[in-house]
């Protein structure tokens, strides 16, 4: 249990709170690319508690702004997109993507006054399907040489979707490696053939036992969390008798991602990212280390959960996620359905906006979430003490930050690294666009 003060340090994110000053010295998903994808486009975002417009000029060049006009106030996403800016409907005043005022055509003539204002705007770019923006103090960091980074457009996927809950408790449940076995629990296993673009549906490597089976009949892991330059790497350990070991590697990576296997061709590279303290997107990028990622399939996949435009699960709170007792009873641990999302999506949103850490109970599985906060904390106290060179990943070589190595393995003679290291290898070593990762050790 933890107090009330120190739960709203670690999870409000305005500008000028303890975790929001931490979160804003990194990029943050702001929105996705597909997003733009349409004759006009202007976007609504939300983001660390801040209103924002994000837009793309005549040039093709991307602006984030405020949205609401520094004149008087108004909604800015109904601007005139022209002239390589954004154009304020009410009275005619022309911002640029840096958010400069240019033009205030119901001033008087030789005005000046447009030199003086200015909408609050943030740096943007795009990668990996995914628009970014850098909402903190200084100069924007790099980004780090990660698979999702460093693979082709042809082999990255990005999609989003909202939860209605604070991003930390949406982020703890992607580091908590127990409650596969439970949550995401199958009573009957799918034919792994037919499992691509779905998590947990594959065989464990070099075997024929579906991940759902083994999820199911080995749930006590070993949880082993070690701190790294880039946050956590997080080893969930399941022993399947007969000396064999089943080695589950997945990451956090400071402050709000985490980076898991989806199967042995995928992995998911995911951030959670606040839209105000009691609401979060995940954005999710998934990477091939195979073939081409099967965009069309992936998105028809995921919108059959997701209306548009706001990316909305169809299954929430409203309809009880879809529960049906007849099938949990014989088909699911929740009785919500295949799409493990919405088994999150209940888990994080049932505990509240703000999850009331004050009456929360850890234990020896919760061993990633532990370190994790302390990390936050730590990260906490170094922005607010002037140490910013202290946070992860933000005095080191990003370009030798790689991978992180995130994969499923069958270690057969008690070597638990030589298992998952060989794995990742021989993956790379068939990939088009990587190579092996002797940087990630």
């Amino acid at each position: 249990m933890i107090s009330q003060e120190l739960n709203d340090s670690i999870t409000r994110v305005g500008r000028g709170t303890d975790a929001g000053e931490v979160l804003r010295r990194y990029w943050q998903p702001a929105a996705l690319s597909e997003e733009l994808n349409v004759k006009r486009p202007v976007v609504p975002v939300r983001l660390l508690g801040e209103d924002l417009v994000l837009f793309r000029d005549e040039e093709g060049k991307l602006g984030l702004i405020q949205r609401n006009c520094p004149h008087r106030g108004a909604d800015m996403c109904f601007g005139r997109l022209e002239d390589n800016g954004l154009r304020c409907p009410f009275h005619g005043w022309h911002f640029n993507r840096d958010g400069q005022c240019v033009e205030q055509p119901a001033e008087p003539e030789g005005s000046k006054m447009h030199e003086q204002i200015r909408a609050r705007s943030y740096p943007v770019v795009e990668r990996a399907g995914v628009v970014w923006a850098y909402m903190g103090p200084g100069e924007a960091p790099a980004f780090p040489a990660f698979d999702c980074f460093a693979a082709p457009d042809s082999h990255v996927f990005a999609f989003k979707g909202l939860w209605e809950c604070n991003w930390l408790q949406a982020m703890e449940v992607g580091i908590d490696p127990a409650h596969a076995s439970f949550l995401h629990r199958f009573l009957q296993d799918e034919d792994p053939e037919d499992s691509y673009g779905k998590q947990f549906r594959d065989k464990a490597v070099n075997t024929d036992i579906p991940m759902t089976r083994l999820l199911r009949e080995f749930p006590r892991p070993e949880v082993r969390a070690e701190e790294t330059d880039f946050g956590l790497k997080i080893t969930a350990l399941r022993d399947l008798g007969d000396g064999q070991v089943h080695v589950r590697i997945t990451n956090q990576i400071f402050p709000e991602a985490i980076c898991i296997p989806m199967s042995r061709e995928m992995t998911i590279t995911q951030w959670h990212v606040p839209i105000d303290d009691e609401n979060c997107y995940w954005y999710s990028i998934f990477t091939s280390f195979d073939k081409p990622v099967d965009k069309e399939l992936m998105r028809e996949q995921r919108l059959k959960e997701h209306t548009l435009p706001d990316y909305a699960p169809v299954k929430n709170k409203r309809n009880n996620y879809g529960y049906n007792p007849e099938e949990q009873a014989t088909e699911t641990y929740t009785g919500m359905g295949l799409d493990i999302n919405v088994h999150d999506q209940w888990a994080v949103e049932s505990m509240g906006a703000i999850q009331d850490r004050t009456d929360e109970h850890l234990g020896k599985s919760d061993t990633a979430i532990i370190r994790y906060r302390r990390m936050l904390r730590a990260a906490i106290a170094a922005v607010k003490d002037g140490r910013d060179a202290d946070l992860p990943m933000q005095s080191t070589d990003l370009d030798a930050i790689k991978g992180p190595i995130s994969i499923d393995a069958i270690a057969a003679d008690g070597d638990i690294d030589k298992a998952y290291v060989t794995e990742d290898k021989a993956r790379r070593d068939h990939c088009s666009w990587t190579t092996a990762l002797e940087a990630a050790e």
